[in-house]
Formats: C-alpha cells, sequence, structure tokens
C-alpha cells in the first residue's frame, strides 16, 4: 500500500470539518451514475448478452445483486452471485425472489461451483486481498470460460478516494488518519484505515492491476483503461493513472505446457 497524505492534525481536522459536509451529500446521492441504463452494457458493450446466453456466470462482490438479476433476465443459464456482506446478500436473494429469479439466481459468501464466465464490476478496488481473488476467479472458472472485469475510479483518479474525496485528490492530500477520524464523525463502525470502511479500498492503481495480472494464472485478451471523458485529449501513458476513470478487461486462463502443444 502507498503512503498517502501530508496534511493532518488540527488543520486537517477544521478543513475536513468545512468541506467533508459536500461529500457526504454526495455519498447519500450516490450510485446515479448509470441512472436508466444496464451498467453491463455500458461498460462492457451489448456483445455482454451474446457472451453470458445460456451458460453459467459468477458475479463476484454481487452487492445486491442487480447485476446478477439483469444476466438471469437477458439469458444466462444459471447466475451465482458472490458478496462478504450478509446484509446486501440478504437484500439479492429478497430481491430475486420478488422477480421470479430465485430457481436461476444465487447469492451466497462462496461456491464451489465453477462457472462459463465469471463478471467483476467495481470490485477491484475494494477487494482486501486483489491478487488472491484472481487466484479464486481461476479456480472456479471453466474450461473455455472468460472473465470480464471493470472497476474504477482507480486509486490516482481525482475521486479515487470515493467518500474521502470531497474534492480531486483530497485523499492524497489529507493523511489516513484525519480521512478516517472525520469519517468517524458520521459512520460509527470503527473503522480506523481505508481497508476497513465498508467495502474497503485497497488503493488500487492501474499499474498495480496491471502487475497482478501478469502474476496470474491468465493472459489478456483486451484491456483498456477508458480517461475521464472531459480529459480524454490529455490522456497518454504518462497521464493514465491520474486520468483513468474505469479500467476494463477480458482474461482467459493462461495456458500451460499441455495445452499450449
Amino acid at each position: 500500500m502507498m503512503s498517502t497524505g501530508f496534511v493532518g492534525g488540527a488543520l486537517g481536522d477544521h478543513l475536513l470539518r468545512l468541506m467533508g459536509a459536500r461529500a457526504v451529500r454526495l455519498e447519500l446521492a450516490g450510485g446515479r451514475a448509470y441512472e436508466g441504463r444496464s451498467k453491463l452494457e455500458t461498460l462492457f458493450g451489448p456483445g455482454i448478452w451474446a457472451s453470458i446466453g445460456g451458460r453459467a456466470v459468477i458475479d463476484v462482490g454481487c452487492g445486491q445483486g442487480l447485476e446478477a438479476m439483469e444476466m438471469a433476465q437477458r439469458g444466462a443459464r444459471r447466475v451465482i452471485g458472490l458478496d462478504v456482506r450478509e446484509d446486501v446478500l440478504a437484500s439479492a436473494r429478497a430481491a430475486a425472489a420478488a422477480r421470479g429469479l430465485a430457481g436461476c439466481c444465487h447469492f451466497d459468501t462462496r461456491t464451489e461451483e465453477r462457472a462459463d464466465v465469471i463478471v467483476s464490476i467495481d470490485g477491484f478496488e475494494h477487494f482486501a486481498d486483489p491478487g488472491g481473488m484472481l487466484r479464486t476467479m481461476r479456480r472456479l472458472l471453466g474450461p473455455g470460460g472468460e472473465v470480464l472485469i471493470a472497476f474504477g475510479p482507480p486509486w490516482l483518479h481525482p475521486l479515487g478516494g470515493h467518500l474521502f474525496s470531497m474534492f480531486p485528490w483530497a485523499h492524497l492530500i489529507f493523511t489516513e488518519r484525519a480521512l478516517l477520524r472525520w469519517r468517524s464523525r458520521f459512520k460509527h463502525d470503527g473503522a480506523t484505515r481505508f481497508g476497513e470502511v465498508a467495502g474497503g479500498l485497497n488503493q488500487m492503481t492501474v499499474a498495480r492491476f496491471c502487475r497482478l495480472v501478469r502474476q496470474s494464472d491468465f493472459d489478456v485478451v483486451d484491456f483498456e483503461a477508458v480517461p475521464i471523458r472531459k480529459l480524454h485529449r490529455l490522456a497518454n501513458r504518462m497521464t493514465r493513472e491520474f486520468l483513468t476513470s474505469i479500467v476494463r478487461c477480458r482474461l482467459v486462463p493462461r495456458a500451460g505446457p499441455a495445452e499450449a502443444r
């Protein structure tokens, strides 16, 4: 993990009190980026439906199951939604039952079933052990399968600190201690590190994600670091870490010696 921030103490507390109210309002109003649109189709394109049609899918980090249920409704044979949070899983199960999808949508904290497609949306900036998650995905992926990943914003994006980015790059200016102390005024879960907040924040950068994939048992078929729309003209290899809005890729199992022959 990289060290973060240089403004703390009394000055940090004072500035965060002044600026933090806006961040809380934005969090309460969150979740509107894909309002009225399919998040899956927006991130992966309309070809996503052909990719999952008639296939078994695992949705890693499924949250309340909206995308898992959409995949079931759009042709997936079976969808397993995985998450570590029992409260969101309970909501997902209730929603699937209400939509008549309980037979083809299953939600749990783990599975031993293998899938044809594994999907992960907005998970890799939150997983406590992202390298371990790639290993789990490889274990759960059946022969000829593929993994579709999209996440963002990464850590060095102007709003990469999520709630902690009350202005661009605030999470890189204030110390972790100051930010968590400010958060404790309205969140009472006792978190003292970024990784302990609800959902966790692992400070995932584009470079770190690429390194983890290289070290995994996957090969990259497609990879795109999507720049911030309004700043796309400034996007290049030098600015990629700071101007990438979304990372998305398609992975397939790396061929072993026997398979390569």
